[in-house]
């Protein structure tokens, strides 16, 4: 829609070789095919894009050598993951990209998602991080189309 927000990267800042735990933003074009939201902190998201509930067993694969690999998974769950519902307010609301995803490279890289910032210009583990209020106008907006543009 020609819009620029201001955003946080990844501690690791940009690059075009992304590897699992470098703390970078993977450079490039991304779709953002899906949304995730805490319904008892979030109102729900109506666009063109409906976003699926975060529930309690909620987690993320991100051990590089385990099938699930960068997918969503159910607790208990013993690899190496991340837990969606956080007690912070990171993912509240949460926009899958597609890097390395649904079909996951080992040791590309996981979990990159677009989510709430900390506070203006506080880096990220890889992710791409925005103002709430941003945010949500995104997440209402985006359609199979949209894209995420690092550079």
């Amino acid at each position: 829609m020609g819009r620029r927000f201001p955003c946080s990267i990844g501690k690791g800042g940009i690059t075009s070789h992304k590897v699992e735990g470098d703390g970078a933003s993977p450079r490039g074009t991304h779709y953002m095919p899906g949304i995730l939201y805490r319904a008892d902190r979030t109102p729900t998201i109506t666009g063109p894009i409906t976003g699926e509930m975060i529930l309690p067993r909620d987690l993320w694969c991100d051990a590089p050598d385990h099938p699930d690999y960068n997918l969503l998974v159910k607790a208990p769950f013993a690899p190496s993951h991340e837990k969606l519902r956080r007690g912070d307010r990171l993912y509240d609301l949460v926009l899958i990209t597609d890097w390395n995803w649904p079909e996951a490279t080992p040791h590309k890289g996981s979990a990159i998602f677009v989510h709430r910032w900390r506070r203006p210009r506080y880096p990220t583990e890889g992710c791409i991080a925005f103002r709430p209020d941003h945010l949500r106008w995104i997440a209402q907006r985006i359609t199979p189309r949209t894209r995420l543009i690092i550079r």
